[in-house]
């Protein structure tokens, strides 16, 4: 069996309500229609090409030929895909891309433009609706070909003469220089009227136009300006358009350790990760998202605050049962390969605390509050204060016992903290008192309960001896000041005990082979969200020459793109976990926010300014 790509070797293409990955080597292996978390119709990155995919490459590349390369790259500050083929007898560029929609068809479009000689080109597009699993009716009507399958109907619209091979869409044909052959595959519902025969090149010119505009709103132009609109478009691309939910990656199963279980499904709203997603958009100029966002947050929690799930299906969805799809073996054989989430049932106090920080935030990036975000605030912050001396299962999900996890404790601080500000600022109107007092006696707790002094250090959890990557935020948020001794001597802990030689942050200690403290065996790589965690902590406690180094070392994982999955392997120096991951790219962000800030003459304790970088 044909090795398979490494996870960097994708690009990404999107429309912001779907979006295909695009191997270097021209085949499109992850597709989901008509959204994000529905069942893809190319699944191949999760097993073969027989589970779909559709290549398009000089067939000097079908055969494997040494004198045949590829270079790609994005076609300025958009999510355009550009990769050029040179081969013995000539050049071409393909163009991958999806237009944002206007209440038209999803449509995926490739363009193959010749730039020198002639080059024999082929596309092979394998539909496989329900993750693989289905092989459809392929049929021609009008001239245009149809893949269906149940209520999936792919419509491939091309002036290339396609023909139907072992239940594959097949066509072959030349490019000579300056001329082109366009494909556009429209989705629609089997039993629905036809969608449009589109205009391929006016649809990449407003493609074009769109992200322009877009990228044109970005208000940062400091050190790496390139590197954060990359992240920032990555992010945009992972926002549901028609609700305002962002989902934390748009893949699922991608293994956080190769042949392993730690294989999840990303495809949902998380109310953590959206809230710091668009805690750095507000930073970066971006309002119009934030105001999106808490419209969803008010559908999603609606008038049931007191079941506050941690995650939601992008238009606010509430079931996401889990379940395995035993017929893909999974990349390089990691399994389960697993949609759905189980962990939208966990406690998870710290969510209280991003999303009241992210409404904080919205605040002060002069987001006019609203009565129903008001009486929402008030609901959340009772009810947590009646809740956050429980267990949980923490920012990372555990599978395991719930525990007193001081981050989450940490975070119901933030919460009260936010709270309060805004009650100070004339914003919002709740018991004062009684709130500074809930805000002290949570301090306190954390401080007496999750520090070690005899290690001079906070803990993972109340009376744990292990550290946390997610305890280097207490400088971040404010919990206390960067130079206090408990933050300078739990920074160094995390270096000692979770730290690469790389200087690569894990997120925890896992067991291997054994059942560890997150409920799981196995292990995983190096978390790139923490490892930027660590940029912060070093910047904020005054080692910025240091903080500066691991922000370059970080910046130089990107893939050739400007792509990060979840966390890196530096043993094999490849990624791992669903990719793109939004918390990786929100990292890069922030961390890129906050040393320009801190380098531009910022006070080196968190203020607002610098809260509104993101947390």
């Amino acid at each position: 069996m044909k090795s398979v790509p490494r996870i960097e070797r994708y690009g990404l293409i999107g429309d912001m309500q779907t979006s295909a990955h695009v191997c270097d080597g021209g085949s499109i292996d992850w597709l989901c229609l008509p959204r994000f978390d529905r069942p893809a119709v190319f699944a191949a990155l999760l097993g073969t090409q027989e589970h779909g995919a559709w290549r398009i490459a000089p067939s000097a590349a079908y055969e494997g030929g040494a004198d045949v390369s590829a270079e790609r790259r994005y076609a300025g500050e958009s999510l355009v895909l550009e990769t050029v083929w040179t081969t013995p007898s000539g050049s071409v560029k393909v163009i991958d891309f999806m237009p944002p929609r206007d209440g038209g068809a999803p449509q995926l479009i490739r363009i193959v433009e010749g730039l020198a000689g002639e080059v024999a080109v082929v596309s092979t597009l394998r539909a496989r609706p329900g993750y693989g699993r289905v092989s459809p009716w392929i049929h021609e009507l009008g001239g245009r070909v149809i893949a269906e399958a149940g209520e999936d109907a792919l419509w491939l619209d091309t002036c290339s003469e396609q023909a139907e091979k072992d239940g594959a869409i097949v066509g072959s044909f030349t490019v000579g220089a300056g001329e082109s052959v366009a494909f556009v595959l429209s989705w629609g519902t089997s039993h629905g009227a036809a969608p449009e025969i589109p205009d391929p090149e006016a649809a990449l010119a407003a493609t074009l136009a769109f992200w322009a505009d877009w990228t044109s709103k970005c208000t940062y132009n400091g050190p790496h300006r390139e590197a954060v609109i990359r992240s920032l478009i990555t992010l945009k691309a992972m926002t549901y358009a028609p609700s305002g939910g962002i989902v934390a990656a748009p893949t699922t199963s991608l293994p956080e350790e190769i042949g392993g279980g730690r294989n999840w499904d990303y495809r949902y709203t998380w109310l953590r990760d959206a809230s710091i997603t668009l805690a750095v958009l507000l930073g970066t100029g971006y309002r119009q998202e934030a105001e999106a966002w808490r419209r969803w947050l008010l559908r999603a929690v609606a008038g049931d605050p007191e079941n506050l799930q941690i995650m939601y299906g992008i238009t606010g969805e509430r079931d996401l049962q889990e379940r395995e799809l035993g017929w893909l073996p999974g990349y390089e054989n990691s399994v389960p390969v697993r949609v759905g989430n189980a962990a939208a049932d966990q406690l998870q106090l710290d969510v209280y605390g991003h999303v009241i920080e992210m409404l904080h935030g919205a605040h002060l990036g002069g987001v006019a509050r609203c009565r129903d975000t008001a009486v929402l605030h008030q609901r959340l912050i009772e009810h947590l204060a009646q809740r956050w001396q429980m267990p949980d299962e923490g920012i990372w999900e555990v599978r395991g016992q719930r525990r007193h996890f001081v981050h989450s404790k940490v975070m119901a601080w933030v919460a009260v903290d936010r709270t309060i500000r805004l009650i100070e600022a004339g914003a919002l109107d709740a018991d004062l008192a009684a709130l500074r007092k809930l805000r002290e006696t949570i301090h306190h707790e954390v401080c007496a309960k999750g520090f070690d002094r005899d290690r001079n250090t906070f803990t993972q959890s109340y009376g744990s001896q292990k550290v946390d990557a997610a305890l280097l935020l207490i400088p971040r948020v404010g919990f206390l000041p960067p130079g206090d001794p408990r933050v300078l001597g739990t920074v160094e802990a995390v270096r000692r005990d979770l730290s690469t030689p790389e200087g690569f942050v894990q997120r925890y200690t896992t067991a291997g082979g054994h059942i560890g403290l997150d409920g799981l065996t196995g292990d995983e790589g190096t978390f790139l969200l923490c490892s930027f965690w660590m940029v912060d902590a070093l910047a904020l406690t005054g080692r910025r020459p240091e903080a500066h180094a691991l922000f370059d070392q970080l910046l130089a994982l990107r893939t050739d793109l400007g792509l990060l999955a979840e966390e890196y392997e530096p043993a094999t120096g490849r990624q791992l976990g669903n990719f793109p991951q939004a918390f990786s790219h929100i990292g890069v962000i922030g961390s890129a926010l906050l040393l320009q800030q801190l380098n531009a003459g910022a006070p080196e304790a968190t203020s607002d300014a610098i809260l509104l970088a993101g947390v």
